[in-house]
């Protein structure tokens, strides 16, 4: 079972925006930045700008940048970026218990992001299939094993810019 999956069957979601941030030690319901540890940074933004995904400004050489609608993704070096957690570097890349999704508006862009995935040089894990919840999912992997999911989940609308409108 799926974390969509999951929250699509109980419903299960925060309203983050009713959240009193001004609290001392409150601990928002939000993810800003989602950084992904790379062995080949320019090889690793290369695939991501592929996808379409615009290059932020913010970028240097050391680290590269990404808008996505509500939060940011980072590329950095893997071996920097366990340096920086004070953890040593992992060996090699395995599933991690993570996945990152992308939801899409239906089955048909599904298909169509996974091609482009797939042009950019995405490996395949699972193609896109219909699920048990009503849903639409697959899965690939990102030139460094990041394991991503493109699915359509009729239960969870979007807003204007692109969000999940969580119920």
């Amino acid at each position: 079972m799926t974390a969509q999956n999951a929250a699509a069957q109980n419903g299960a979601a925060h309203d983050g925006a009713a959240q009193d941030r001004t609290r001392p030690g409150a601990f928002p319901a939000r993810i800003s930045i989602v950084t992904l540890g790379v062995t080949d940074l320019d090889r690793s933004a290369r695939f991501y700008e592929a996808l379409g995904w615009k290059r932020s400004a913010a970028s240097s050489p050391e680290i590269v940048w990404f808008r996505t609608a509500d939060s940011a993704l980072g590329l950095f070096p893997t071996e920097e970026l366990a340096a920086d957690a004070g953890l040593p570097p992992a060996g090699e890349p395995s599933f991690r218990g993570v996945t990152l999704a992308v939801n899409l508006e239906s089955p048909t862009l599904v298909d169509a992001a996974l091609r482009t995935a797939v042009e950019a040089g995405a490996v395949v894990v699972k193609p896109p299939v219909p699920t048990d919840w009503g849903g639409y999912s697959g899965y690939f992997e990102d030139p460094d094993g990041h394991l991503w999911e493109l699915a359509h989940n009729p239960f969870f609308p979007f807003t204007e810019d692109g969000s999940l409108d969580l119920p």
